[in-house]
């Protein structure tokens, strides 16, 4: 089981960028990662995953574009680079953690074993 943490989250204007960061207590290299939003008064939903081997990366169309995932295996951490934020997504940030097929991933929650506790991203003028 990971231990995953979360940072970099924070207040920007629209049109803004922040870089999160999603720290592992072990070794990455067999994980998926996932990154996932929670809006207040809406359900989660997932931004975007990259494959254990870095190859794959998927992101709903709301943020395509947007938001870029990457990792580093070598500090066992994985970013999401956000960019042209909106108000919409205003939201706590989740990173999580799959154990599966090395050159695939999912935004689907229920594929994910490990969470983060989640870091507060607020974009507004």
């Amino acid at each position: 089981q990971l231990h995953l943490v979360e940072s970099g989250g924070g207040l920007v204007q629209p049109g803004g960028s922040l870089r999160l960061s999603c720290a592992a207590s072990g070794f990455i290299l067999d994980y998926a990662i996932g990154w996932f939003r929670r809006a207040p008064g809406k359900e989660r939903e997932g931004v975007s995953c990259i494959s254990a081997s870095g190859g794959t990366t998927d992101y709903p169309d709301s943020v395509k574009g947007r938001f870029t995932t990457s990792r580093d295996n070598a500090k066992n951490t994985v970013y999401l680079q956000m960019n042209d934020l909106k108000p919409e997504d205003t939201a706590v940030y989740y990173c999580a953690a799959d154990l599966t097929a090395y050159t695939m991933c999912s935004t689907r929650q229920i594929e994910y074993d490990d969470w983060g506790q989640g870091t507060q991203v607020t974009v507004s003028s």
